[in-house]
């Protein structure tokens, strides 16, 4: 007679704290025994076709800088079921900065990239531009492309655009930045994630139409407006036509002088589109 073995359910999700780790240890080895072609970008600087490649350490490339040697690091917090901040650190490079502005957390960018497993298998890939909304990326892509700045582009005869002087760069992630414990087609769960990509075009975004640009719709002065909800409505300012939840637009309590200042009719140091008692 067999025995049924008994259904355990779906897996727990691991820990942050425990996953943080891990995931670091695994970046470690991978930039300190991996490199990209910085030699093509330095013996060519005035090339801004060349695409950023990485690859092994090994052999006829024994002699490689590696990427260890090369990039910065950041420290995102991020939150664990508890509410604890659990320190997540990103390593980034920038290979070339570009010429015009940088976006926020929060605009909308004209981009090419690739992103890789630590594996080095393509789990996705662009080769002509698409616009990405910072705010619907993994938060490693957020987090990063501010550190770039948009290039220049011109009109082909044939509608076509040219883009140069893009800024360029690369950042290694652990999975709590990227998709964690979600299985996302070749991406397994709490995979660490490798993104190369070219900033060509940036837009400053308004998601709300409200006349505030959303990464102004910051109150409490953090630099992210992801956790600002004036009315605690559980929708953040940005994406709220009305902060204060008073019956009144935002764009309409914001500034009705024109004088470029929002109003505060009753002076209390609250603008009115933030104080539910002024309408």
């Amino acid at each position: 007679m067999l025995a049924c073995k008994k259904d355990d359910g779906p897996e727990p999700i691991r820990e942050i704290q425990d996953q943080t780790p891990e995931d670091d240890k695994s970046l470690v080895k991978y930039l300190q025994t991996h490199f990209y072609n910085y030699e093509d970008f330095e013996n060519d600087p005035d090339n801004h076709k060349i695409v950023i490649t990485i690859d092994t350490i090994a052999d006829e490339n024994s002699d490689k800088t590696p990427l260890w040697d090369q990039v910065n690091t950041k420290t995102i917090e991020i939150k664990d079921k508890n509410d604890n901040l659990i320190p997540n650190k990103m390593y980034f490079l920038v290979v070339k900065e570009g010429i015009g502005d940088k976006p926020s957390r929060v605009d909308s960018t004209f981009v090419t990239y690739k992103g890789t497993l630590l594996n080095r298998v393509v789990f996705d890939s662009r080769e002509l531009p698409l616009w990405f909304d910072l705010t619907d990326v993994v938060r490693g892509f957020r987090e990063f492309l501010p550190e770039l700045r948009a290039g220049s582009h011109s009109m082909n005869n044939d509608g076509t655009y040219d883009f140069d002087h893009y800024g360029q760069g690369m950042f290694f992630i652990p999975s709590a930045l990227g998709y964690y414990a979600q299985s996302i087609l070749t991406i397994p769960k709490y995979s660490p994630l490798v993104f190369s990509v070219a900033l060509h075009k940036v837009n400053p975004a308004d998601h709300d139409n409200d006349g505030i640009l959303s990464i102004n719709e910051d109150p409490d002065g953090d630099g992210n407006p992801f956790n600002d909800d004036t009315d605690e409505d559980r929708i953040p300012n940005y994406r709220d036509s009305d902060d204060d939840g008073d019956g009144t637009l935002t764009k309409k309590e914001y500034d009705r002088d024109g004088d470029g200042v929002p109003d505060d009719d009753d002076k209390d140091g609250t603008p009115d589109y933030l104080d539910e008692d002024n309408t």
